[in-house]
């Protein structure tokens, strides 16, 4: 069997299929999450610290600054100047923490649904046929009864 077919064989299988399609939606629900965080959550949490706020442009300076470098997150990293940029971090934390719960809702709403669905009974199990040496020391113990 040549490589490619091994390959070809590999590939098609369902469980590869299905983890590329989940990788695929998994990013498309990644920027969704990320608009909900910077586009809606964001705001509303510097709206209610009374200013306008804006974690990713948080940060410490840890390194002498170049003249004329602007004092902004971007430029500093353009100049090479090392940033202690806290600010992102949180940005990124509270993505994950809402999909994290996001993701939670759903696996709990699919497993209330599992449950709540009626399950087929199983139709019963025919007896399991006695074994030849069982029936043979049946045999044996009948005719020593006699």
């Amino acid at each position: 069997m040549s490589m490619l077919q091994e390959f070809k064989e590999f590939a098609m299988k369902g469980n590869v299929m299905d983890l590329a399609v989940g990788v695929i939606i998994g990013g498309a629900f990644g920027k969704i999450v990320e608009s909900v965080v910077s586009d809606l959550i964001m705001p509303f949490i510097a709206w209610i610290m009374g200013g306008r706020l804006d974690f990713s442009g948080m940060f410490l300076v840890l390194g002498k600054v170049p003249e004329g470098t602007a004092m902004t997150l971007d430029a500093l990293r353009k100049a090479q100047v090392p940033v202690f940029a806290y600010g992102s971090f949180l940005t990124i934390l509270v993505n994950f923490i809402i999909l994290a719960f996001i993701i939670f809702i759903m696996i709990k709403q699919m497993n209330r649904l599992k449950r709540t669905a009626p399950e087929p009974a199983a139709p019963p199990a025919a007896a399991p046929e006695t074994p030849e040496d069982v029936l043979l020391l049946r045999e044996i113990r009948d005719s020593l009864k006699k």
